[in-house]
């Protein structure tokens, strides 16, 4: 789950992280009711959506000029302008796609005398099993083409667990970054407060970019991105609260409902599969074919007919979907469970795009019995070289 900039400041801010002054706002007005109690004399707009690259973004609606979605404003006047100028337009970034999202809420900052830029991000790394601080000279810019051009500038520094966060730890960053003096010790409180908040909350990723040394040389963490670990947020009520699902795709929205494991993608053929592998597999062998999948959907080892029903129309409701192969290895999950499932959904919503369905494993006789008494035009396929073959060559009639 991701949250908003001035959500993921105000969460650090409670473990004693440095940030700057700021307030959320949902209008003009309040936009600049929030300008009128900073400091001052310089505020920073910035449009509040989940993506990256708002700064170098434009906005569709050419009334809104190409200024970006973060502006340097240096009155209240122009503070309550660019508020009205960027509220419910859609700003088009390097992250969202060319549809953009629609900014409906700001955050208005007391602006920060910048010397030098950093960039600091925490994540877990799988393959150590650890908690990685990824730290760079070059902030502000985008890390993978840091990573790409300038891989020596980035330093990379694991926590082990078992022993937790040391000063030495916030020492190393603070080397990396090239800190002197007393911004090594504000570092190493940093790093601390970070790698506390990183595993009480129970994060994915923060991203602090850029990390700014002001020019009175202090750290400041000028922008902040947290995307916390969904099957822990149960644990956490308070983050919850920040959830944001107009930011959300509304299918993935309506799939966690239905605890399905659901994520949009830019191809033609909608795929249900049982088992996060299973489906990475599917995804694979259905471009190897010369097709693109249009989604990632697990539905899971408890699979009901109701779930399987929720998955067809969650499918459908994507007019790029011009195919459905579903692909379901019976452990758990019974294959006449998922025939039944597949034949009500299929004559309930009257799917009209061509359907392959491979089933193996558990009652996987009676499942093809199912399918194969049901009437309906549903194309069986013996494994899974088979069906994704199968299925792109329907569409490709269909077409």
């Amino acid at each position: 789950m991701n949250v908003h900039e001035y959500q993921a400041k105000q969460l650090l801010k409670q473990y004693g992280v440095p940030v700057a002054l700021g307030a959320p706002a949902f209008t003009p007005d309040e936009a600049a009711k929030a300008a009128q109690g900073l400091p001052g004399p310089v505020w920073v707009v910035k449009a509040q959506i989940h993506a990256g690259g708002r700064g170098k973004g434009k906005f569709m609606e050419a009334e809104a000029g190409d200024k970006g979605g973060v502006r340097l404003a240096k009155s209240i006047d122009e503070v309550k302008a660019f508020a009205g100028q960027m509220l419910g337009r859609t700003l088009v970034t390097i992250q969202t796609g060319p549809a953009g999202r629609v900014v409906k809420r700001l955050y208005v900052e007391d602006g920060s005398a910048i010397a030098r830029e950093l960039y600091l991000s925490a994540l877990v790394d799988r393959a150590t099993s650890r908690i990685a601080f990824i730290a760079s000279t070059e902030g502000g810019m985008d890390i993978e083409k840091v990573a790409h051009e300038t891989p020596d500038k980035i330093v990379t520094l694991s926590i082990d667990p078992a022993s937790g966060y040391s000063p030495f730890h916030g020492r190393k960053v603070a080397s990396a970054l090239k800190l002197e003096g007393d911004q090594i010790d504000q570092c190493v409180k940093l790093i601390e407060a970070l790698y506390t908040a990183f595993v009480e909350k129970d994060m994915a990723l923060l991203e602090i970019n850029p990390l700014v040394v002001t020019k009175a040389g202090k750290l400041l963490c000028l922008d902040a991105k947290i995307n916390f670990e969904d099957n822990a947020l149960f644990r956490h009520k308070d983050v919850q609260e920040m959830r944001d699902i107009g930011e959300e795709d509304p299918a993935e929205v309506e799939a966690s409902k239905h605890d399905l494991n659901y994520v949009k993608l830019d191809g033609e053929i909608g795929c249900m599969v049982n088992g996060a592998g299973l489906a990475m597999a599917t995804m694979d062998i259905i471009k190897l074919y010369g097709s693109e999948p249009a989604n990632f959907l697990d539905v899971g080892g408890g699979a009901t007919k109701e779930k399987v029903a929720a998955a067809f129309k969650i499918i459908l409701s994507d007019p790029n979907v011009k195919g459905i192969l579903v692909n379901i290895f019976g452990g758990i999950m019974r294959c006449d469970i998922i025939a039944e499932g597949v034949v009500a959904a299929a004559r309930d919503m009257a799917i009209k795009v061509p359907l392959v369905v491979r089933l193996e494993g558990t009652n996987v006789e009676l499942g093809k019995q199912i399918l194969a008494q049901s009437g309906l035009k549903i194309v069986p396929a013996d494994n899974l070289a088979d069906a994704a073959k199968k299925i792109t060559d329907e569409v490709k009639k269909a077409a």
